[in-house]
């Protein structure tokens, strides 16, 4: 979007909800508001259009932070004015059908205030709940026909840290420390891992190297690498010791060799061939050579990969990119781009696995869909 017509539209969002809310709230609460809102009004944009390209400056960091904080604040203002404005224009109608003597300007008064008290609770609760580590959740996925030898057979999976302006090399620290003491198989990382480029980000990424499991750490492309320059990350994340998939395999033996394999595959980004033509999605490619008497596993960013994963063979699909909709009312939206929002679901005789992620984008909020390191478990049917 054009620079100029972002600043007009945050000005004129803000400006809606000045208009609606500042007049029925007492001079001084509506004045700290109005003052409030022309700073998020500038904050926002600029937040957004510097956002690539921010040093580790205090500067550019307390500029990102405060956009981020903003949009999260502004985002549930916005939504709440407009539901309260329903409900308003609602009273006004049953008053005129059948008047119950209610007074509309103390409702108007009682309703400013419960926007701007309910936004800053759900801000502040979805502030501490995106920055503290991502607890672990199980998941037990039935395998049919699943070798004796890969029963409990665990997968550590991240998604969607978002390592960038606001999430740095302590949080994903953290992350990596919780990952390691869950003693996995392997670990799967479903992409989005970064919003920035190698230069500005790799000593934050640089933890990933300590991840440790029996077989590896596994590393599949999101649409966010692409925007920030998928080769030379998948460069830099190889030169960490990571196994980047692209449309490809590799054959685990947990038990040992000539006992029942594992295919553990990793597809690009469904999106990824309008950035880089030679990256397009392919999860027949990812199988090719694959021993057919396998348990397949297929990395994919995007639930909506599942159906092509379905029809190459795969058992199961762990995939993330949705955040689970990362605070209300995002996550009713989410069903128009996706198939699966979050947790575990069946696509014929796929299993599919949609992480919640284990950070954010973004606004620094998670409301209603906290972030979650995935340990899933193979288990018989």
């Amino acid at each position: 979007m054009n620079r100029s017509l972002l600043f007009v539209l945050s000005l004129l969002l803000h400006a809606l909800v000045a208009w609606r809310l500042v007049p029925d709230l007492p001079a001084a609460a509506g004045l700290a508001l109005a003052a409030l809102l022309a700073v998020s009004a500038v904050l926002m944009p600029l937040a957004l259009v510097t956002r690539r390209h921010a040093g580790d400056g205090v500067w550019a960091r307390v500029l990102s932070w405060g956009g981020m904080l903003c949009m999260g604040l502004f985002s549930s203002l916005f939504v709440l004015t407009v539901v309260r404005d329903l409900g308003l224009l609602l009273l006004l109608a049953v008053q005129r059908l059948q008047p119950m003597g209610m007074d509309m300007s103390r409702m108007h008064s009682l309703t400013a205030w419960a926007v701007v008290l309910l936004a800053g609770i759900a801000t502040l609760l979805g502030l501490w709940n995106a920055r503290r580590t991502a607890a672990v959740v199980t998941v037990d996925v039935p395998v049919d026909g699943l070798p004796a030898a890969l029963e409990g057979f665990t997968i550590a999976q991240l998604s969607d840290v978002h390592v960038g302006p606001t999430i740095r090399g302590r949080y994903l620290q953290a992350i990596v420390a919780r990952v390691n003491r869950l003693d996995a198989d392997a670990v799967a990382i479903t992409g989005d891992l970064v919003d920035g480029s190698v230069p500005q980000l790799a000593r934050h990424v640089a933890p990933l190297a300590e991840l440790r499991s029996r077989h590896g750490t596994f590393f599949v492309t999101g649409n966010h690498e692409y925007y920030s320059g998928a080769r030379a990350w998948i460069d830099e994340l190889r030169r960490l010791g990571l196994t980047v998939l692209l449309n490809e395999h590799v054959v685990l033996q947990p038990a040992g060799p000539g006992t029942a394999p594992l295919v553990l595959a990793g597809v690009t980004d469904v999106t990824a061939h309008l950035f880089d033509p030679s990256h397009h999605s392919d999860p027949e490619r990812a199988l090719a050579g694959a021993p057919r008497d396998a348990v397949r596993v297929l990395l994919a960013h995007q639930p909506r990969s599942a159906t092509a994963a379905e029809r190459a063979g795969f058992d199961v699909q762990l995939s993330g990119h949705t955040h689970g909709g990362q605070f209300w009312p995002w996550n009713l939206f989410v069903p128009l781009q996706q198939p699966f929002v979050a947790g575990l679901a069946r696509l014929g005789r796929l299993w599919i696995y949609t992480s919640r992620g284990t950070g954010y984008w973004g606004p620094p909020k998670r409301f209603g869909a906290p972030s979650e390191i995935t340990r899933v478990r193979l288990v018989r049917a």
